[in-house]
């Protein structure tokens, strides 16, 4: 039998999959769960458990960025247009958010 507690948790939490791995998504602050004021601006953190991660990385989501300022002469198509699968799993929540990866490179 699954205990309440495993079926609504009190941090958010994703378990992620995709490029041929597995990670977890997982936020610190519990509120975010409960209050919609704390989803302006928040941290996540991801790990994937891959050899070259060395540690959490640290994002910070912000749900009220200005993201149609982009370039927009880019090609949508192109390099730096392509987002990790893990911003793309945050957006699944929060659409049109932005996600800083505070200084860590981002991984696919």
């Amino acid at each position: 039998q699954v205990r309440p507690g495993l079926r609504t948790p009190r941090l958010p939490v994703w378990l992620c999959g995709g490029s041929g791995g597995h990670g977890v998504l997982f936020g610190t602050d519990g509120l975010l769960l409960s209050d919609w004021r704390r989803e302006r601006v928040f941290h996540l953190h991801f790990y994937s458990g891959q050899p070259e991660q060395t540690e959490t990385a640290r994002l910070t989501v912000d749900t009220h960025s200005h993201h149609w300022e982009e370039d927009q002469s880019e090609d949508p198509s192109s390099p730096g247009k392509r987002r990790p699968s893990v911003e793309m799993a945050i957006r699944t929540k929060w659409a049109g958010a932005t996600v800083s990866w505070n200084g860590t490179d981002p991984f696919f």
